[in-house]
C-alpha cells in the first residue's frame, strides 16, 4: 500500500464523511439537549414514539434505520428510567410513552428547536434544504 491508497478513504470515502458528520451533528444537538437530560438517540425516540405510540422495536429499527440490538438496549433504559411503557401484544411488545417521557420530551423539545434553529442559520436556508435532500439521496443509495 502506498501513501495516495491511504489519503482516498478520507478524501473520498462516503463512510467517513458520514460518520464525522454524524457525530459533529451529534455534539451539537446534545450540547443543547444536556438540560433536559437526553441524549441526542433518546429524544429521538421519543420523538417517534409520539408519532407512533404503540410501535414495535423492529418496527423502530426499520423507521430510523438503527441496528436492533442498539435500538432494545436504548429502549431498555428508557423504560428503566420511566420515560416509557412496554406492553405486550402477542409474540411483540408494544412501546408508549410514559406520563414521564411527556414531561421529558415537552422539556427537550424547545432545547430541540434552539440547535434545529441555529444550524439551520449556520448553513443558510439553501444550505440546509441542499444539505437534508443530500442526506436523504445519500440513505436511500445504500
Amino acid at each position: 500500500m502506498d501513501a495516495a491508497e491511504l489519503e482516498a478513504p478520507g478524501k473520498e470515502c462516503a463512510m467517513v464523511r458520514a460518520r464525522m458528520a454524524a457525530r459533529a451533528v451529534t455534539r451539537h444537538f446534545e450540547s443543547y439537549l444536556g438540560p433536559s437530560g437526553l441524549t441526542g438517540a433518546q429524544f429521538t425516540l421519543l420523538v417517534s414514539l409520539k408519532s407512533d405510540p404503540g410501535a414495535t422495536a423492529t418496527e423502530l429499527a426499520e423507521r430510523l434505520a438503527i441496528d436492533r440490538t442498539t435500538l432494545v438496549r436504548n429502549l431498555e433504559v428508557l423504560e428503566r428510567g420511566g420515560l416509557l411503557t412496554s406492553t405486550k401484544d402477542g409474540r411483540a411488545r408494544r412501546k408508549t410513552l410514559s406520563k414521564a417521557g411527556e414531561k421529558a420530551l415537552a422539556k427537550a423539545l424547545p432545547l430541540w428547536r434552539k440547535a434545529q434553529d441555529e444550524l439551520v442559520e449556520r448553513l443558510g436556508a439553501d444550505g440546509w434544504s441542499q444539505a437534508r435532500h443530500s442526506l436523504k439521496a445519500l440513505r436511500e443509495a445504500v
